[in-house]
């Protein structure tokens, strides 16, 4: 960053209550959701739940990814401790052939292990439980048709906008094994992605069904957002991001375009406070609910592209930090809500079958601390 980042300057001090509320509740967190057992997905009336039969297991690295976050802005040790132990009962999910999500789990986690160790018997171990997720989520690989892909736990026939957050353990496995195999997968799968469920307007649509035996196109879908035609905001939360470390991970401009496509569909359908509706088509809007976990990953992935794209840096250094302006207020962030669990509030999980509605989220959990923690490094780090 060359210049002093003014508009995270002004909210300096909301950024570090956030900071001090987050390291409270996920202090608070640990004794009822101890280390070993599932995790929390999402609270109900404030208070964390995890449902008996989940629809896919895919938040536990978010929750163990907190503490590694907490170690990196606090220093304590204790945090260091607690990250390692939360972290260690999620190796066996290395070995997880039925989700998509291995990159959630091992890059809030494992990735965040290894960036702190120096070069020894415990990175490397580190380092080798990366490599085997990478391989394992490479699995995941439909084989049919001209277009390939990571196919998502519904099924060979199903494409995930999410993935885009996935394929990112692939890359980082590929960087240190040196099996290409990875990162044609990978890449591969991102064109696929922008090909079919990207649009030119930047919109990004959470599903494209193949027809699972010849392996043609054949209609875009949903699991989580309104409708086939419309723009779930967490899934243009995770193509923001996604397509952007994609270009950090390959050096190709064309995911540089995509991130900064998607970002401009952000741009295009503003609201006063930053925060996205949960469906940019939701048919009732403004009386439809916010999602204030996409936001949280938006405001993450625009302070890295900041960095990345100079000219644009006054452009997504505000638009973070208007987004992190507004989830550090009371009405988003749980400081003086006495007896909630979660750190932020009015995140959205799957309206549709109406779970974690206006209630805290366990990825908007990770990513708001990510983007506060990232906001409070470049305040570090300015002139």
């Amino acid at each position: 960053m060359n210049k002093s980042p003014n508009s995270l300057l002004e909210i300096r001090d909301s950024l570090l209550l956030a900071m001090d509320h987050a390291e409270k509740q996920v202090s608070e967190m640990t004794p009822k959701w101890p280390a070993g057992s599932p995790a929390p997905i999402y609270t109900v009336d404030g208070k964390w739940f995890r449902q008996k039969n989940v629809w896919t297991d895919w938040t536990p690295g978010f929750y163990a990814g907190m503490m590694w976050m907490l170690f990196e802005s606090t220093g304590k040790q204790g945090w260091r401790d607690r990250a390692i132990e939360f972290s260690l009962p999620l190796e066996e999910r290395k070995f997880d052939r039925d989700v998509h999500d291995l990159g959630f789990i091992f890059m809030s986690t494992y990735k965040r292990w290894h960036d702190l160790l120096e070069p020894g018997p415990e990175r490397d171990k580190v380092a080798s439980v990366l490599v085997t997720a990478g391989n394992t989520q490479s699995l995941r690989w439909k084989e049919t048709g001209e277009d390939h892909y990571i196919f998502s736990f519904n099924g060979p026939q199903s494409l995930f906008i999410d993935i885009m957050m996935n394929i990112r353990v692939l890359f980082w496995a590929y960087r240190h094994s040196g099996n290409e195999n990875l990162y044609n997968r990978a890449i591969t799968h991102a064109r696929t992605t922008r090909k079919y469920i990207v649009r030119d307007d930047g919109a990004a649509i959470h599903e494209g069904i193949f027809n699972p035996i010849r392996g043609e196109f054949r209609n875009l879908s949903t699991q989580q957002g309104y409708s086939p035609w419309t723009c779930w905001s967490r899934g243009l939360a995770w193509a923001i991001y996604g397509f952007h470390d994609t270009f950090l991970y390959t050096g190709e401009k064309e995911f540089l375009e995509t991130a900064e496509l998607c970002a401009q569909y952000y741009f295009d359908h503003p609201t006063e406070d930053g925060v996205p509706y949960w469906d940019y088509g939701a048919p009732n809007i403004p009386e439809e609910e916010k999602d204030s976990s996409a936001a949280a990953v938006i405001a993450s992935a625009f302070l890295s592209m900041a960095e990345t794209v100079p000219e644009k840096s006054d452009l997504y250094l505000d638009a973070a930090a208007k987004i992190l302006n507004s989830l550090t207020t009371p009405g988003y962030l749980t400081v003086d809500m006495e007896g909630h669990e979660g750190i932020l509030t009015q995140g959205v999980y799957h309206k549709p079958m109406g779970w974690g509605v206006n209630e805290s989220v366990m990825w908007g959990e990770y990513f708001f601390l990510e983007a506060v923690h990232k906001a409070l490094g470049l305040l570090r780090s300015a002139p």
